[in-house]
């Protein structure tokens, strides 16, 4: 994963922890669940914002330098692999 890329995933994962205490801290004081929910799906939309990053970055960074490499069978095949698991 390149250095940009990680420090930006990481940031995110940062943000998401942070919030997911505060989604823990709201159940325990039992606020009204249609406000824990619209907070879990922050949290929700903020993880897809790192798959796509990640993504986005696999693409561009990993895919490339894995067919200039010769491993156009390998890269295909992770690529499916992942396509399956985000359908699922």
């Amino acid at each position: 994963m390149e250095s940009d890329v990680r420090q930006d995933v990481l940031k995110r994962l940062n943000y998401i922890d942070g919030h997911l205490k505060g989604i823990r801290s709201m159940i325990e004081e039992d606020k009204y669940c249609p406000e824990v929910l619209k907070q879990t799906y922050a949290v929700r939309r903020a993880i897809e914002a790192v798959e796509r990053r990640m993504l986005d970055g696999h693409l561009h960074h990993c895919v490339v330098e894995g067919i200039r490499d010769g491993r156009e069978e390998q890269v295909i095949s992770e690529l499916l692999e992942l396509y399956e698991l985000a359908t699922r």
